[in-house]
């Protein structure tokens, strides 16, 4: 899919998705349109050999490489191998998948109503059954990513209350996939998928890959109802705020492609494998160190979801191309301004977008992006997202 495809995709589905947003389920055309435009779209995406994220010149080879990190998995394996034999037979055919398998690229931050999704959620889950997965969730991410999970899972029971529609959300309508079987030495990995979140996780040996990565959530500070003062990524709003208004005229003018922001500007989200996106905005060359390092803190509330050693491994990788990173505004740069950020680095893509409503497109104005509805992804750029090129370099030394 081309950019501007993309684009046009993502303003086309959003509206659609925001005209939808006050109804209950009920599968009349508007609703069979939607769920078909969304299978299309993944379909198509997947037909597409796995590319990954790039640039108009291509993909840059030898970023990425089997190389120990010193930092055990063994938690991890162990708790997925828990999380798995907690499973029934039939529940374990829903949800395991060869490592290789395509359906690592199936999944999407839309609710239940509109996609449909594979594996077993925590809603069908027994007890034990969830005190597993929450398990396999602690051993893999860092306290403030399991929190941050947390967090977002109430945003969905919170549109639940507001919306009255238990199709669609629900603070346990999230799925858990296991690709491969845990393994001390081949690769495999482990996939949650759900409203506004999304974790895509590789382990080979003891190296971790966490991408792609779909955070957010609708409402971002829950006003009302059983979570009411629930937050989400209000430091990842704030602290993008204040990098960009620390800079210069010149830095500012050189970072904001456009100051005026009015639609869904987010690129790299769902069946957007192979998403080309070009260096844009201001280069991290041209900052001083102090700058620099704020922009490194930037960068560490996204990769710090991440279990803690893992988290350092790829932070140090990070900084070794902060180089050739850039960071690109779009939007205003008052207190209360809406904005969508990104910072562009060969080896990490993130980016952070104010959105038009959906779910609460009843309580104010649906064509105008709110900080209420946000959308942040994390990829690996240059053929890494799910592990794919640590995957590629395994199966040539161990054809299998």
């Amino acid at each position: 899919m081309t950019r501007r495809a993309l684009l046009v995709f993502c303003v086309l589905g959003g509206a659609l998705l925001a005209a939808l947003a006050f109804s209950q389920t009920s599968y009349d055309e508007r609703w069979l349109a939607a769920k078909r435009r969304f299978a299309e779209n993944e379909i198509a995406a997947i037909a597409e050999p796995f590319r990954g994220v790039a640039t108009s010149s291509g993909i840059e080879q030898g970023l990425f490489s089997i190389t120990p990190t010193g930092v055990s998995t063994d938690p991890i394996r162990e708790d997925a191998t828990s999380f798995l034999s907690t499973l029934t037979e039939e529940q374990q055919i829903r949800t395991i998948f060869s490592v290789e398998a395509p359906e690592w690229r199936r999944w999407s931050n839309v609710d239940n109503g509109i996609y449909v999704r594979q594996g077993v959620s925590l809603e069908e889950m027994t007890d034990d059954q969830k005190d597993a997965a929450w398990g396999l969730l602690q051993s893999s991410l860092s306290p403030k990513g399991l929190a941050l999970s947390r967090n977002i899972m109430k945003t969905d029971q919170t549109l639940l209350e507001l919306n009255e529609n238990t199709l669609r959300f629900g603070e346990e309508k999230y799925f858990f996939t296991m690709m491969g079987l845990p393994s001390p030495e081949e690769p495999w990995g482990w996939q949650l998928d759900g409203h506004h979140l999304v974790i895509n996780y590789f382990v080979l040996g003891d190296q971790v890959v966490m991408s792609p990565v779909f955070l957010g959530g609708e409402p971002a500070v829950a006003e009302s109802g059983k979570y009411a003062g629930n937050a989400i990524l209000q430091h990842e709003q704030d602290q993008g705020l204040a990098f960009l208004r620390s800079l210069s005229e010149d830095q500012r003018r050189e970072a904001i492609l456009y100051p005026d922001k009015t639609i869904n500007n987010i690129l790299a989200a769902a069946s957007s494998d192979n998403v080309t996106v070009d260096y844009a905005g201001l280069r991290v060359s041209t900052l001083t160190d102090s700058q620099k390092q704020q922009l490194l803190e930037l960068v560490g509330l996204y990769v710090g979801n991440l279990r803690e050693g893992h988290a350092r491994v790829r932070m140090d990788e990070v900084e070794q191309h902060l180089d050739e990173t850039t960071f690109a505004w779009i939007g205003g740069t008052s207190d209360d301004a809406v904005f969508y950020y990104r910072i562009h680095s060969p080896v990490v893509l993130i980016e952070f977008d104010h959105q038009r409503p959906v779910g609460t497109a009843h309580l104010r104005q649906k064509d105008v992006p709110t900080r209420q509805h946000i959308h942040v992804v994390v990829r690996t750029p240059n053929g890494n997202d799910y592990g794919k090129d640590l995957l590629r370099q395994h199966l040539e030394a161990h054809p299998h």
